[in-house]
């Protein structure tokens, strides 16, 4: 079959608008009609060259939409329901998933290599094949991806707002309570508050934290956070630092979240110094992995017993925790609606990353046509 798709070419350029063929779903594989796709930063890291992956790739990994056909031996869905992605697939039998991490789940290797776990592409033009960001190309109309890749959900919930649960909601939430392991009565610091940290402020809240002290140097994202559990908000890392020390007379926070679209050496370093002993700095925001961006003191660390850590998809466990977070938007407990600053269609794909770039956005959702 035919379908139309975002996809990049090269680093440092555009996304293209293309129409390419697709393939029908082998062993263990489900064709899905995409309804939304969640605008994340970071398909901008393979724009901007800090992740490098094969080219050419469909953009797009937070993705929901409906299953329109399954392949030999697939048992997890069926024709007409209504999925949400995992941006990790999750097998379910590997080491890390036997173990209760499948956020780690080996079958996630080649997600920047953008072909199906047999190692084949299902997108082609011209001879050449096409790689799917994660494995699932959300920017495309339609996709043929893994059973693991995909978790059920309740047909009745809007899919372009639950598409949210795909990455940033839980990534955020999971910075939070899984990875950050914040506490009731806990001082927390989040730096950058856009998709994913915004959820870690929702995260914390929920959690009990005392204290939600964020840091954005855009007033919007500021003022949207204080409307969703934030306490303090502050432009400056230093600011913050100041007030964290105020609020807790000089015991500083319990946790610092490190939630910023591009990581680098002086976010660590803030995020290390305002917490105080016994603190975890948890650093969830992508960089380039050839660039060091943690320097800190050796001494200090081992003195205070801070703790510094990574954390992918907050931690979370996507067959679990995706189906877990819209029963607490249907709850009330988590605002999901609140997050969509904009909607955007296929082909306005470069301008809503380039209002992700501004500061004009917490996140924006693309709408597929519904042909």
């Amino acid at each position: 079959m035919k379908t139309k798709a975002a996809v990049l070419h090269d680093p440092h350029k555009p996304f293209e608008i293309e129409e390419l063929d697709l393939d029908g779903p082998r062993e263990g594989e489900v064709l899905i009609k995409y309804t939304a796709a969640g605008l994340c930063h970071s398909d901008l890291h393979l724009i901007d060259n800090d992740l490098v992956p094969r080219f050419p790739i469909i953009g797009g990994h937070e993705g929901a939409g409906i299953i329109e056909d399954v392949g030999p031996g697939v048992t997890k869905v069926k024709p007409g329901d209504h999925v949400v992605c995992s941006f990790i697939p999750n097998c379910g039998t590997c080491r890390y998933c036997a173990t209760g991490r499948s956020n780690l789940c080996d079958m996630g290797a080649t997600i920047l290599e953008g072909h199906l776990p047999d190692g084949s592409f299902r997108f082609h033009r011209g001879g050449t094949d096409y790689g799917a960001m994660c494995m699932l190309g959300t920017f495309s109309e339609r996709a043929t991806i893994s059973q693991h890749s995909v978790v059920k959900v309740d047909d009745w919930l809007p899919l372009e707002t639950a598409v949210l649960v795909g990455c940033g909601v839980p990534t955020g939430w999971g910075t939070a309570n899984y990875a950050g392991g914040v506490r009731a009565g806990d001082t927390v610091v989040v730096y950058g508050v856009g998709g994913i940290g915004i959820n870690a402020v929702q995260g914390a809240a929920h959690a009990g934290a005392l204290n939600v002290v964020v840091v954005d140097p855009v007033e919007f994202k500021r003022e949207s956070a204080l409307k969703l559990g934030a306490t303090h908000a502050f432009a400056t890392a230093e600011e913050a630092m100041t007030k964290v020390a105020e609020l807790t007379w000089g015991q500083m926070a319990d946790q610092a979240l490190i939630t910023v679209g591009t990581v680098d050496e002086d976010v660590v370093t803030a995020a290390f110094n305002t917490v105080g002993k016994g603190g975890t700095v948890v650093i969830t925001g992508l960089a380039n992995p050839e660039k060091l961006t943690v320097h800190v003191s050796g001494g200090v660390l081992t003195l205070f017993e801070k703790t510094i850590k990574g954390t992918l998809f907050g931690s979370a466990n996507p067959q679990y925790d995706i189906v877990r977070l819209l029963r607490l938007y249907q709850a009330g407990a988590i605002k999901l609606d609140e997050l969509v600053t904009r909607r955007y269609t296929l082909e306005q794909v470069n301008e809503g990353y380039q209002d992700l770039r501004d500061g004009k956005n917490i996140r924006g959702v693309l709408l597929h046509d519904a042909n």
